[in-house]
């Protein structure tokens, strides 16, 4: 095996959380977490989804984005919309105070991503994020087609 310090999964563990660091400081500073805001944030840039799809777009898995959805509801920042009595055309949409928040942190986490990129480099930011999504798509192809059981860690 690689030695542990070069594992794959580790080190993109790594990077995750220090890049996250500056962020999740931020959003807990207006009460909300990096998955609440992740939410927000897919659902402030686009339409309304469903269930369903706004967990494949925020990585999340189903039972945590309920318990997500369920508390951003109560705070009155997301809203269900669609028909009440399908359960299958159930949509989430931002709702009025989801806005009014995304308006105040978006701005922030737009300075903190770009002090970032500006101390890493814009170009290697842009070929890392390109590396990434290669990997993404070459990693679902290879357990698409091995029908791979759980995920490994390292």
């Amino acid at each position: 095996m690689r030695p542990y310090e070069r594992a794959l999964p580790i080190a993109l563990l790594r990077a995750r959380e220090a890049t996250l660091r500056p962020f999740r400081a931020h959003l807990d500073g207006h009460g909300v977490t990096v998955q609440q805001w992740r939410v927000i944030r897919a659902l402030a840039e686009g339409a309304a989804m469903t269930p369903t799809d706004l967990a494949e777009r925020c990585v999340l898995m189903p039972p945590s984005l309920s318990r997500i959805l369920k508390t951003l509801t109560a705070r009155g920042l997301v809203e269900q919309v669609g028909d009440a009595a399908d359960g299958r055309r159930k949509r989430v949409a931002i709702a009025a105070g989801g806005r009014a928040l995304y308006d105040r942190v978006a701005g922030r986490s737009d300075e903190i991503y770009a002090e970032l990129e500006a101390a890493f480099g814009a170009d290697r930011m842009d070929r890392l994020l390109d590396l990434l999504v290669d990997l993404h798509r070459v990693a679902d192809r290879m357990h698409a087609t091995e029908g791979a059981g759980p995920e490994a860690e390292g």
